[in-house]
């Protein structure tokens, strides 16, 4: 109908022209285009990105599922609550508009509705096609795993069917039964107004309804069918009481048993009575019979259902909760040990006496050998020494590794790749940022447990070009990194091979920069204008389309984070926290483990990932989005490389007997290879995930106990210790990977932790895996201290540590030097417990300055001896030779020997000069770490010098620093030792 006015004075109407009304329609096309041409881009990029990684069939699978589940979902919920409405406006009144007079509320309504009916129909329908085909296609997952289920050959304690059926049928079962009720109640609410506009229902007066028999009858069928579903509900929830947390412990309770599993059968019972009372208004009018129904249904679930599980609980559990829950107890420490890939866990009672003297008489190395640099710490190391220029870093913390010696032994190394940042700020532009400044470059390592003169790492990969025993040994022929941590952004690569102008390294005489061309398989081709069309929308950037610089040679990489490449193939898993560089046949590569996870295996219990795996070593912003958080059962099933040049993607089958990988397989075939494809060499550099480990023992914090009773007394439950080096409270110790001989054992690379218990800061248990591959990979070992033992935990080391070197360590930290704590490690030997613990230096910020640490002092413990040095050799000379010291008695008051007076004044005056010598160093711009060397090597000679006296005359030591105390400067003061800068472990 046109709009007209008129205007003043004029006798006829002027009406709108029509060419505006066009201006909606195309409009809504044009959006509706613009909107289909982004979906297309991005499904067929995506295509591209899969194609080029050789993953094209996870692509297809996952999205012709989608497809499938869409279109299903859609056209059912269409059908039923469509087919409803359509229904419900057959079965209207044979009546017109004001039929009874002045037309009511309802009539209003339908005169307005009536003319447009099929268009609101078809857009209502189209809406919840969209909405209900996007929820179901996100179920492809549970679909996937339904129709592919593997059998466990595990029966759950209570329903004695397979654990498959929990894994894989019952999710799938109940989103059919969620989308089923969802249908049924959007007909009824639809079905009812429908009836309401055209007659079906009438509201008279005084508060009066009046139906038709057809509608009715309509709903009615209708309301059976939602009871009929709601009884089956009740059956399913029966199966639902595995995953209870009702009772002490997870899973399905005395109560939940012997009181809810019950009702629940009653109640379908009900439920089934009820509909068939429903269905029977169909030939039977009025309405008592089904309101009886609905009464009776409603009184039963809250009767049956709530009040008498309650109490069962409060009456018959609560009084005698230990006898009533016994059983159930048991089965979820069984059920939780199983999940969590515990249950063959090694518990071996541990006296922990050894004496030095036992120390001295071992042939075992390991402690001498033992990693001293610390991950965390000495990534700023890494950065100033082997950053090279401001664009590269490395990644904070850096990773643990161990490779061959030319000797044929394995040793324990620190590594990195030096990755790059991007353009420096000045120079940041497009054609630098995507197309100059392309890679890393270099793999850079030291041996963890020694360092060279000046306290630094002793690099044995390093610099550009790489240089280093260990490139030569590995035989590493492509330094260069494409892929990995840092590669947020894409890059164009390749090109003409003429005109190189990708950043490789800078030059030698620092005044130019060697450039390469890319020549990998890796990437997308940009040859043609499409896929460069395609990806200017993508990226809404028209330099991809209008630059010179790219060619039928030019190839767009993206997405070029290993653990990103791993989710995107295989989404289905989750990721460890930390990928891990390694030289592998000659290459660099990204070694990611992954797990495959559940939330559905009964009796276990229910736990988030990430809340278990995080410590002072994990950055929250490293812990990788998950599929799921929430879970009770992992396995590491799958190992997987990334390559640092072309981003090759490999996954391997690493747990063969895990069925939720199987059916994952089944899913997927020929995606995941098996573990014979892999090199010897890449075997050599993989290990127990350190994610996984952190799991376990958090799961074995409490499920080292197997007996019912004791574990519901809790009283021998453990704690993971907080981080004795870091100084925060409530941030757990990390686990390390050491070197490490077992008692009974071999030396094997393991992956190593503490306990302590609940209340008390005593060592309760050392627990260590083999992370070698080999035949004792995963065996995971408890040492049990004894309870009638005060052993000391690593947060009394820590103390001991501090309170006993006092007088050396706040020489150390003197002037603009920050003392740093690094990992607190612990290691079974000789019969006893040796803590190690390296000290490093660092000076404080300044103008010019970027501080970094340097090691430069050990610390050992072994009982009650302890030892402090330069070396760790000569720290355990200390404590297993003829220099072993007791810890100090910290009430012992200070004295003096007058007839040594005049020689402790001298070495008071060395002490002094030494200390002067080593500001005067530190103040130097940049710090001259070889005169700060050679003064803290005088100061240690007046350190033990006044130890000599000491002993010699059984006086305590007076303090080395009154003097320099009184002479320093207010910027140059103490920092105190009992309160060292915060390091985390890595």
């Amino acid at each position: 109908m046109a709009l007209s006015f008129r205007s003043p004075g004029a006798g006829r109407a002027m009406r709108l022209p029509r060419r505006p009304r066009l201006l909606i329609p195309v409009t809504i096309a044009l959006v509706a285009i613009v909107v289909l041409l982004l979906i297309f881009d991005g499904i067929y990029t995506d295509f591209l990105w899969f194609d080029s990684v050789n993953f094209s069939s996870v692509f297809s699978t996952m999205l012709l599922t989608q497809i499938l589940l869409f279109i299903v979902g859609a056209a059912l919920m269409v059908g039923i609550v469509g087919g409803n409405m359509v229904l419900a406006h057959r079965m209207r009144p044979m009546f017109g508009p004001g039929m009874f007079g002045t037309p009511q509320g309802a009539d209003r309504y339908r005169l307005s509705v009536d003319p447009h009916r099929r268009l609101v129909f078809l857009i209502g329908m189209g809406v919840l096609a969209l909405f209900t085909g996007s929820s179901i296609a996100g179920q492809w997952k549970t679909w996937l795993l339904f129709v592919n289920g593997t059998p466990f050959g595990h029966k759950d304690p209570q329903f004695h069917v397979d654990v498959s059926f929990f894994m894989f049928t019952f999710p799938f079962l109940r989103m059919v039964l969620t989308f089923l009720f969802t249908a049924v109640i959007l007909s009824i609410i639809l079905a009812a107004i429908v009836h309401y506009l055209y007659g079906g229902f009438r509201v008279q007066s005084p508060g009066g309804v009046s139906a038709s028999r057809a509608a009715r009858s309509h709903l009615s069928v209708l309301l059976g069918v939602f009871v009929l579903l709601k009884a089956l509900a009740y059956w399913l929830d029966r199966y639902e009481l595995v995953f209870s947390n009702r009772g002490f412990v997870y899973g399905a309770s005395y109560t939940d048993i012997n009181a809810v599993l019950p009702a629940k059968g009653i109640l379908a019972g009900i439920a089934l009575i009820c509909a068939l009372i429903f269905f029977a208004g169909v030939v039977r009018p009025g309405g008592m019979w089904p309101g009886v129904a609905f009464g009776l249904l409603v009184l039963s679930a809250i009767l049956i259902g709530t009040v008498y599980p309650v109490l069962v609980e409060q009456f018959q559990v609560k009084p005698t909760q230990q006898s009533k829950e016994e059983p159930y107890i048991k089965r979820n420490i069984d059920e939780t040990r199983e999940a969590y890939g515990v249950k063959n866990v090694k518990v071996v009672p541990y006296q922990a006496k050894g004496t030095p003297e036992a120390g001295q008489a071992t042939t075992d190395e390991t402690v001498s050998g033992v990693r001293l640099l610390d991950p965390v710490l000495v990534a700023k190391t890494f950065q100033q020494k082997q950053r090279i220029r401001g664009f590269y870093d490395f990644a904070d913390p850096l990773d643990v590794d161990r490779y061959k010696e030319a000797d044929g032994s394995v040793r324990d190394h620190v590594v990195a790749v030096r990755e790059l940042t991007g353009p420096p700020a000045e120079q940041d532009n497009w054609i630098n940022r995507h197309l100059v400044y392309t890679h890393g470059y270099g793999f850079v390592a030291a041996p963890g447990n020694e360092v060279d003169s000046e306290g630094l790492p002793d690099f044995d990969a390093k610099d550009m070009p790489a240089s280093g025993s260990l490139v030569t040994d590995t035989g590493l022929k492509e330094p260069r990194v494409y892929f990995g941590e840092r590669g947020t952004d894409y890059v164009v690569v390749g090109g003409s091979p003429n005109k190189p102008q990708e950043l490789d390294f800078p030059e030698s005489g620092g005044t130019g920069q060697s450039n390469n061309t890319y020549t990998g398989s890796g990437g997308v081709p940009l040859g043609s204008f499409f896929n460069r069309l395609l990806y200017a929308v993508k990226y809404g950037e028209k330099n991809l389309l209008l630059s010179g610089d790219i060619n039928s040679q030019s190839r767009i990489l993206y997405d070029r984070d290993p653990a990103q490449r791993v989710a995107k193939v295989a989404p289905f898993l989750n990721l460890d926290s930390d990928p891990y560089p390694a030289v592998v046949d000659g290459r660099i590569v990204w070694i990611i483990d992954a797990y495959t996870t559940a939330n559905e295996f009964p009796y276990s219990e229910s736990k988030s990932f990430s809340d278990m795996i995080r410590d002072t070593a994990t950055d929250p912003r490293a812990i990788a989005p998950q599929p799921r958080d929430q879970i009770n059962y992992i396995r590491n099933s799958v190992k997987a490389t990334v390559d640092a040049y072309d981003g090759t993607v490999k996954l391997y089958e690493w747990d063969a007997q895990d069925p939720v990988l199987k059916s994952w397989e089944k899913a997927f075939p020929g995606v995941i290879q098996p573990q014979t494809a892999m090199s010897p060499e890449l075997k050599e550099h993989l290990r127990y995930p350190e994610d996984l480990f952190k799991v376990q023992r958090d799961v074995l914090s409490r499920y080292h106990i197997t007996d019912a009773p004791a574990f519901y007394s809790g009283q021998d439950f453990w704690n993971v210790p907080d981080d004795p080096s870091s100084g925060e409270k409530n941030i757990k110790q990390p686990p390390y990977f050491l070197s490490v001989k077992m008692p009974g054992a071999q030396s094997s690379f393991s992956l190593t932790t503490t306990f302590v218990p609940r209340q008390g800061p005593n060592l309760a248990a050392f627990m260590a895996v083999d992370a070698n591959p080999g035949p004792g990979y995963g065996q995971l070992q408890i040492l049990r201290m004894p309870a009638n033992t005060t052993i000391s935990g690593p947060g009394q080391v820590q103390n001991t540590f501090t309170n006993r070197f006092s007088g050396e360590l706040n020489i150390l930290g003197l002037g603009k030097a920050q003392i740093l704590y690094g990992n607190l490690l612990t290691l079974p030997f000789a019969g006893g417990l040796v803590y190690v613990e390296p000290v490093y230096v660092q000076t404080a910020e300044g103008a010019g300055q970027e501080p970094y640490p340097i090691l430069r002092r050990v610390l050992v413990m072994f009982g009650d001896k302890v030892g402090s040095a330069d070396t760790l050799k000569d720290a355990l000379d200390q404590v297993f030779g003829t220099g072993a010291q007791a810890p100090a008695n910290p009430e012992a008051p200070p004295q003096e020997n007058p007839t040594n007076l005049s020689t402790l004044t001298s070495v008071i005056a060395q002490a002094q000069k030494a200390y002067e010598d080593a500001q005067k160093a530190l103040s130097a711009n940049p710090p001259d770490w070889t005169a700060y060397g050679t003064a803290q090597d005088q100061l240690r000679q007046a350190l033990d010098d006044l130890n000599k006296i000491q002993s010699q005359q059984g006086t305590a030591t007076p303090s080395a620093t009154p003097t320099a105390t009184t002479t320093a400067t207010p910027s140059s003061t103490a920092s105190p030792p009992a309160s060292p800068s915060a390091s985390p472990s890595g």
